[in-house]
């Protein structure tokens, strides 16, 4: 009776076994994509929650300041924003085709942008002559090319600092991006200014930028985000102006300087010197 007993048992387990195994390579094979370029379905980057702002009254904030910065992408920390498979910039203007972002023509998030408003800006119109060589005639040949994102090699960044007395903490919260285009003479070939494309209100874009995952050489299973990499500040960057009354910028204040882009760097540093000590000045130890 008892080797019947346990020949049973046995046989129920491996019905159980083969019966379990067969319902979970089922649902893998029906979660799961018929061809996928990895070992295994991501979904922690896609599952990734975007944390709300904490609530601030205007009585909580005794002390800001408005900062803004460039990002330059050809510094190796900001190399991923070049990324040939998905650049950020090929983000921003995805997110603002599809109407989940509004595009900003100021830094002041006033003049909302309309699609034959961002049209102008991202896509460049030529015309060329074209003979035919049997009839002699001319035809115009009207091309329609988008902005290159390798042509975009520096983002401004408009942010707040700010110290809140209700936490005791000092903070910075990002309010816009800008992509940077060079404007190029058609004749000389020279550089003659950088021109902001549009702007976009960051509080408004970090949930969307949560679906993005940020390609890394260091480990391909670090599920980073956009979203991460500009909460946690992991970008390099520089100060090019902090509000004054006279809404003056580094570059304005030495205009007339020999040595203008030294003094600008040294004056970055110490905005950001002078950022960091207030922050410690609030503490006595």
């Amino acid at each position: 009776m008892s080797i019947l007993f346990k020949f049973l048992f046995f046989i129920s387990l491996l019905f159980v076994g083969v019966n379990g195994f067969a319902q979970s390579d089922k649902q893998m094979k029906e979660s799961s994509e018929p061809y996928v370029d990895d070992i295994v379905n991501r979904t922690l980057t896609f599952e990734s929650k975007v944390l709300p702002y904490e609530f601030l009254r205007e009585s909580d904030i005794p002390w800001e300041k408005k900062v803004w910065r460039i990002i330059e992408t050809r510094e190796k920390l900001n190399i991923t924003f070049r990324n040939p498979q998905r650049a950020f910039f090929t983000i921003l203007v995805d997110k603002i085709k599809e109407g989940k972002i509004t595009a900003f023509k100021d830094e002041f998030f006033k003049e909302p942008l309309t699609k034959d408003g961002v049209d102008s800006l991202i896509f460049s119109i030529d015309s060329s002559t074209v003979y035919d060589p049997e009839t002699y005639e001319e035809t115009i040949v009207v091309t329609k090319s988008e902005v290159n994102p390798d042509d975009i090699m520096r983002y401004r960044i408009k942010e707040v600092w700010y110290f809140d007395k209700e936490a005791s903490v000092f903070k910075v919260r990002i309010l816009g991006i800008s992509p940077l285009k060079d404007e190029i003479d058609a004749e000389t070939g020279e550089f003659k200014y950088e021109m902001p494309l549009f702007w976009v209100y960051y509080p408004e874009l970090r949930e969307f930028l949560a679906d993005e995952p940020v390609p890394s050489d260091y480990n391909d299973m670090f599920p980073m985000t956009w979203y991460d990499l500009f909460e946690n500040r992991m970008f390099s960057s520089y100060i090019i102006k902090i509000s004054n009354i006279l809404d003056l910028r580094f570059k304005d204040k030495y205009d007339k300087s020999p040595t203008q882009d030294m003094d600008i760097l040294l004056e970055s540093r110490r905005i950001k010197k002078e950022l960091f000590n207030f922050e410690h000045d609030l503490w006595s130890y």
